[in-house]
């Protein structure tokens, strides 16, 4: 069985080992390393290759929003899941805007954290129910309106907004294909197309961009 592989980076330490401990619990997960800042584990990206990391961001030396900048310039393989205390509307929209994978509060329970690793895996990115409202309230609250999506000379067709529909919706692969009748290979083109045109880095910079103006 091939393990996901995953490393952590919080600098509270009682925290850190918690989420190492309740991770190392699940049979197909493999803890390769954590760090107490985002210095330390950028130092342990260039000797390990893990699938995920999983970031705080309040951290000393290099928080987690520098330390995902980094990650995606040096290591873009890595996919990042923030963990953070912080609930607050700003801080999600901005991470997702980065290309964060994914962003879990750290009193989320031990199911979702590992639902979100699978998502991740699987589809590039999981939104839960509190940064999917964060982002709904982006678009609601919004008081300029929102500048031009795609000049005239780029069009997005009427197939390619109902697979950016769904993926907003938080469906897979599998399922939009399944619910629009085409191949999962198709869905995969009509999604790297959205990328291209909107100028995204993946799924979830993709949705919040669609969120962010007003798209949907």
């Amino acid at each position: 069985m091939e393990k996901i592989k995953l490393v952590i980076a919080d600098d509270h330490n009682l925290f850190r080992k918690g989420m190492t401990a309740m991770l190392n619990q699940i049979g197909d997960f493999e803890l390769i390393g954590e760090a107490a800042n985002g210095k330390e584990l950028l130092d342990l990206l260039a000797r390990v290759t893990p699938d995920i990391a999983l970031l705080d961001l309040q951290m000393p030396v290099m928080d987690g929003v520098e330390t995902t900048e980094h990650i995606q310039s040096q290591f873009p393989h890595v996919k990042v899941i923030i963990v953070s205390m912080h609930e607050e509307d700003r801080f999600i929209i901005h991470l997702l805007e980065k290309g964060v994978n994914g962003y879990l509060l750290k009193d989320s329970e031990p199911g979702e954290v590992e639902n979100a690793i699978r998502r991740v895996m699987s589809d590039g990115f999981y939104y839960s129910d509190f940064v999917s409202k964060a982002l709904h309230r982006k678009v609601i609250t919004r008081a300029t309106p929102p500048a031009p999506l795609f000049n005239s000379k780029v069009q997005i067709s009427p197939r390619e907004m109902e697979v950016l529909q769904l993926l907003c919706e938080g469906l897979s692969t599998l399922e939009i294909s399944e619910k629009l009748f085409v191949s999962p290979r198709t869905v995969e083109g009509h999604r790297l197309r959205l990328l291209e045109k909107t100028g995204t880095k993946n799924t979830a910079g993709l949705v919040a961009y669609a969120f962010k103006n007003d798209l949907l």
